[in-house]
């Protein structure tokens, strides 16, 4: 039952978000399903490392967190492109050094930042352990370097290391 549904969440989830997308048919419901059963069955030959959570009561956290900093983040990339010449461009590249080190800490960090309005996670030197980052509204390097430090990377450390 495995080999043919490696992934039955995934499964259920594309199905669902098919009939959302097109129509509540049984032909739609059966492309859907052939869909979803392709996707996990190349999901499955990935071989993806399991993500081991260690502290499932601060996901609650995180997701407010995140939800709270993209709302915040909209109102601040609005206001700026509504002033347009009036207000200097300040936008820049720095680079962050991480002690993240668990993958899915880490492409969970990378969805959040480039999610978060004015912000794109660029590179990450897994050597190095250093992020590159754009920032729409560049003005203080230190803010931000806090920012996600205490804020993202702590939280997500304390979940998945």
């Amino acid at each position: 039952m495995s080999r043919v549904f490696p992934y039955p969440l995934l499964t259920a989830s594309l199905v669902t978000m098919w009939l959302l997308l097109t129509s509540f048919s049984l032909g739609q419901f059966i492309v859907g399903l052939a869909v979803a059963l392709v996707a996990a069955q190349g999901m499955a030959a990935l071989h993806p490392s399991k993500p081991r959570l260690r502290r499932w009561d601060l996901i609650g956290k995180l997701v407010v967190t995140v939800l709270y900093d993209i709302v915040r983040s909209n109102i601040d990339v609005a206001r700026i492109l509504l002033q347009g010449s009036r207000r200097p461009n300040t936008s820049g590249f720095m680079t962050i050094p991480l002690e993240l080190r668990d993958p899915t800490a880490l492409a969970l960090l990378a969805v959040i930042l480039t999610a978060t309005p004015g912000t794109a996670w660029l590179d990450y030197n897994a050597s190095r352990g250093t992020l590159l980052l754009h920032v729409f509204d560049l003005v203080d390097e230190e803010t931000w370097y806090e920012l996600i430090k205490t804020r993202y990377e702590h939280l997500l450390m304390e979940i998945f290391e």
